[in-house]
C-alpha cells in the first residue's frame, strides 16, 4: 500500500464471503446421526458465529448427551476432517453474490481489507476461492482467545491494519459477530435478515442489494 488507508473493512468469512454454512451443517449432521440426536437447519442456526467445541456442546444437549473430553476431542476431529473433504473441490464460484465486486472496489480504492473470522480454515478457503491476495489482514480462530460477541477478532483485524476501531466497518452475517462489532465501537453491517440482525447499523440481504454506492459512502 502507497498511502496509509482511511478505513479498516473487516469481513466475517461463513455466511458473508462464502456460504460454507451448508458444509458445517452436513459435517455436523453426520456426527448427530451418528448419535441418534435430530439435528436440522433450524438447529444449526444456533450454531452461527460460535466455536466448534461450543456447537458440538450444543449437539449434545439436543440429544441431552454427557460425553468424555475424549469423546469430544474424537467427535471434533471427526466433523473437521468431513468439513475439509467439502471443501477440497471448492473455487470462486462459491463466493456469495457481490462480495469479489466489493473487495475489488476496496482494493482500487486503497482501503484496508481484513477478515475476522472464527473459522480455523479459513486461509484455505481464501486461497481456493482465489482471494487471499485481495486481504491486506487475516485474523481467525487460530488467533483470537475469545469467541464473538467479544470483540478480539476485530480489534485484532484493525490493529493489524493500523486503524483505530472507529474507522473499522464490519460485515456480519450473525447476532453475535454484530454485537462483537458494536462492543468494538465499530459500523456493523448485517448481511442477512433484518429481522435477525436487528442490532446492526445496516442490513443487506446481500453484496449487490448494499451496491458500490454505499461501499463510496463508508469510505467517506
Amino acid at each position: 500500500m502507497n498511502s496509509v488507508p482511511k478505513k479498516a473493512f473487516i469481513f466475517d468469512l461463513d455466511g458473508v464471503i462464502v456460504d460454507t454454512a451448508k458444509y458445517h451443517y452436513l459435517a455436523w449432521k453426520k456426527i448427530a446421526d451418528a448419535l441418534q440426536i435430530n439435528f436440522t437447519h433450524e438447529h444449526n442456526e444456533l450454531l452461527k458465529g460460535v466455536s466448534r467445541i461450543r456447537s458440538l456442546d450444543i449437539i449434545l444437549e439436543l440429544g441431552n448427551i454427557t460425553a468424555t473430553v475424549e469423546q469430544k476431542n474424537q467427535w471434533l476431529a471427526q466433523k473437521n476432517a468431513d468439513y475439509l473433504s467439502y471443501l477440497v473441490d471448492m473455487d470462486s464460484s462459491e463466493l456469495l453474490p457481490g462480495v469479489l465486486e466489493t473487495l475489488q472496489f476496496l482494493k482500487e480504492k486503497n482501503q484496508a481489507i481484513v477478515l475476522g473470522s472464527a473459522s480455523k480454515n479459513a486461509r484455505p478457503i481464501l486461497e481456493k476461492t482465489g482471494i487471499i491476495d485481495l486481504f491486506d489482514a487475516v485474523v481467525d480462530g487460530n488467533d483470537v482467545t475469545n469467541a464473538k460477541p467479544d470483540p478480539e477478532v476485530f480489534l485484532i483485524g484493525a490493529q493489524k491494519v493500523n486503524i483505530i476501531p472507529e474507522n473499522a466497518i464490519v460485515f456480519e452475517d450473525a447476532v453475535a459477530g454484530i454485537q462483537a462489532a458494536n462492543a468494538a465501537q465499530m459500523i456493523s453491517v448485517g448481511i442477512g435478515k433484518a429481522e435477525i440482525l436487528n442490532e446492526a447499523h445496516y442490513v443487506f440481504t446481500d453484496f449487490n442489494e448494499m451496491g458500490l454506492a454505499f461501499i463510496e459512502k463508508l469510505i467517506k
